[in-house]
């Protein structure tokens, strides 16, 4: 029972249980190959592929809106958020791979009218979360703190999927799928560019923020950057897929863009000083370059950047 004198329920926005019938609330899973199977909460498959993917309603106006479709009882978004918590800790101890995603209501109400799904059916939830072309919207949950840091990963992750589809459908496929020279030559060159824009600025703490001028719409990428006195870096992994992935695309189609590194340079070895900095390349399709003069990218005012060829 819950605080409040109600019989809990599991959040349903998950492809890892329909509403409990009995004790478990596991009964479906996700298959390494990405295909579903029903499996009982304490059997394992012998190969250890067995994995749990949840749908999290990221946002109060959203927890409203999913309402009708039954995804929980819980009387707020808060609550729903403590017992969506409770569940990802619960599925670590169970699961050898636990996974998420941002349930997004419009998203799920445009897959279900596409697939002629009725969305308050438990079925529905299943295909959405678990469709394939929306994997890159799914995040390993390693513990973090679900409100504080994983939440706001989420959201990120469903605006970085549809820019990472935007790209791929723009290399025809090429970023997923089997990749020709050029793009494969592009995406080395892309890596490259920010190998260098980091090198070059050294240690601190900086965010990367990159426009590609592209058909369609501009594809976006940012991602905050921690890069410590000995070189190493650390950068969210679905950060950094989707800024190589907007690189390669701007450098294979040959695109116009722009990216501001900007933050403090420095290090606690340093005595602790640290500098803002900020700084701006353009390209206009084949190189990257210092930018010719002031800019301006998001809000972020930046002056011309080093040269990269001069980074080793």
């Amino acid at each position: 029972m819950s605080r409040n004198g109600r019989a809990r329920r599991t959040p349903d926005c998950t492809a890892a249980g329909s509403r409990p019938r009995s004790r478990s609330r596991y009964e479906r899973a996700e298959r390494a190959d990405g295909h579903e199977r029903t499996e009982g909460r304490d059997r394992h498959r012998a190969d250890g592929g067995q994995a749990f993917v949840i749908g999290v309603l990221t946002g109060a106006a959203d927890f409203e809106r999913a309402r009708t479709w039954g995804l929980s009882d819980a009387p707020d978004h808060e609550q729903y958020l403590r017992e969506t918590a409770e569940l990802l800790a619960d599925a670590r101890r169970r699961f050898d791979t636990v996974r998420a995603r941002m349930f997004h209501p419009q998203d799920f109400a445009d897959f279900c009218l596409l697939h002629g799904l009725d969305p308050a059916e438990q079925a529905a939830r299943d295909r959405y979360l678990v469709n394939p072309p929306l994997q890159t919207q799914l995040l390993a949950y390693q513990g973090e703190e679900l409100v504080g840091d994983f939440v706001p990963r989420l959201v990120r992750a469903r605006e970085n999927g549809l820019t990472l589809r935007h790209a791929d459908l723009l290399l025809d496929g090429g970023l997923y799928g089997e990749r020709d020279e050029v793009v494969a030559a592009a995406y080395e060159r892309g890596a490259e560019v920010f190998r260098r824009m980091l090198l070059g600025a050294g240690s601190g703490v900086y965010e990367l923020r990159l426009a590609v001028d592209a058909p369609g719409g501009r594809l976006g990428a940012a991602a905050r950057v921690l890069q410590w006195e000995d070189g190493v870096v650390r950068i969210n992994d679905e950060d950094l897929e989707l800024l190589c992935a907007v690189l390669c695309t701007g450098l294979a189609r040959e695109l116009p863009g722009l990216a501001v590194l900007h933050g403090a340079q420095g290090s606690a070895a340093s005595c602790g000083e640290y500098r803002p900095t900020a700084w701006a390349w353009a390209s206009e399709g084949r190189v990257w370059a210092p930018a010719g003069g002031p800019v301006r990218l998001d809000g972020v005012a930046a002056e011309p950047g080093y040269r990269l060829e001069t980074v080793c």
